[in-house]
């Protein structure tokens, strides 16, 4: 009897692809498609094929933006049956605010009022759509909300546009009785040379300005944090801390080139275990979304490989992270560095002016401080060879 693969997709851990992410033909800006367009029915063939948990949409990867309504209801007819057929759930959903030549200036942030109350409008029916298929998260990704030249956009007064949409969104969502969480993402350029908001920074900043806060938090993209040079990990943080953490895509990315969207884990080895790290150690309970793309290179089969790669690579990283947690060495070595003492830490918990009275009168030995040994290089080689499997 074979041995059952230990890092084949666990049903618990939620991977999900897009519609756009395994549909991909491979078209690039310096190229035509490489690859026949698939049907959102046959994408959830090949998703199920894979072992995925569920499979996510802009508004137009399942509908076309010109379909007509006898059309979008065929289309969601036969998608449907798909999704049933594969026992795959859409956890996600969202608007594709940058495609079409409407939004050649944004959408929410458009000079033009009649765009931006456009962009709400499809926003509204991509709700609506998403809400059919049980979606419960909303992402928000402004692809084309930037600028060229600050010449052309106020940024104050971009901002205030996106808040007063957001703002609209989530009070439509609550008079639908949608249940939906909102999720920014940000990105800091391209298409466009600036886009506001540009990283998750930004954004859990910006969320704390709106009216309904608590419906609202992030989806940080390796990718897109990678570009700006930032460590995700430090982000991915930042968004557990605050309660933010809504949804995440995970990819792959080179520091400082353009978006690319790899496989996960295929680049920066060290980085996605760490990041698989604080997922599991966190005990995130949400989707774990594959936003990347095989290579241009692929035909259809190599693009069932890269769909299991990306969730192969997760299963191995959070074996691996589990094995760094109970290794004693490496333990120990956390233990020796983590060096806690209840009587200090009481003093600067919480102020209190015996607290501070206390703390002003400690003698505190800087000199010994100083001296106290980090083995910060034996810690991190012991996480390489343990990444590297010779441990």
């Amino acid at each position: 009897m074979a041995r059952k693969d230990p890092f084949a997709p666990d049903p618990k851990m939620r991977f999900t692809f897009g519609l756009w992410t395994v549909g991909n033909p491979g078209r690039d800006p310096f190229g035509e498609p490489v690859r026949d367009r698939i049907e959102p029915w046959q994408i959830a063939d090949l998703l199920g094929e894979v072992g995925a948990y569920g499979v996510n949409f802009h508004d137009n990867d399942l509908i076309s933006i010109d379909a007509t309504p006898n059309q979008a209801a065929d289309i969601k007819r036969q998608f449907r049956k798909a999704l049933r057929d594969n026992g795959l759930k859409v956890p996600m959903a969202t608007t594709n605010l940058f495609s079409d030549p409407v939004f050649k200036d944004g959408a929410f942030t458009s000079n033009d009022a009649k765009v931006r109350a456009y962009a709400i409008q499809k926003t509204m029916r991509g709700m609506d759509l998403g809400a059919e298929f049980g979606a419960k998260i909303y992402v928000f990704w402004g692809g084309r909300e930037g600028s060229e030249s600050d010449a052309t956009k106020d940024p104050v007064e971009s901002i205030k546009r996106t808040r007063e949409a957001m703002n609209f969104l989530c009070e439509y969502s609550m008079s639908q009785k949608y249940g939906y969480r909102f999720a920014l993402e940000a990105k800091p350029n391209e298409p466009r040379g600036h886009i506001f908001n540009a990283v998750t920074g930004n954004m859990l900043a910006f969320i704390a300005t709106l009216d309904h806060p608590g419906m609202v938090g992030v989806n940080p993209e390796v990718a897109h944090e990678h570009m700006a040079g930032l460590n995700f990990v430090h982000q991915v943080a930042a968004a557990l801390d605050a309660g933010k953490l809504f949804h995440i895509d995970l990819n792959d990315q080179e520091f400082g080139r353009y978006d690319q969207d790899f496989r996960f884990g295929s680049v920066n080895l060290k980085h996605a275990f760490f990041l698989v790290k604080l997922l599991e150690d966190s005990r995130y309970n949400g989707s774990r979304h594959f936003d990347a793309h095989a290579y241009r290179q692929s035909n259809h089969a190599d693009v069932k490989a890269f769909a299991r790669g990306c969730m192969r690579t997760y299963m191995i990283l959070k074996e691996k992270a589990e094995r760094w947690n109970r290794d004693r060495s490496i333990q120990s070595l956390v233990h020796q560095i983590n060096r806690h003492d209840r009587a200090t830490a009481t003093l600067t918990r919480n102020f209190t002016k015996t607290n501070a009275r206390k703390l002003h009168s400690t003698v505190f030995d800087r000199r010994k401080l100083a001296r106290q040994p980090l083995p910060y290089e034996k810690l991190d080689q012991l996480t390489m060879d343990l990444i590297m499997g010779v441990r």
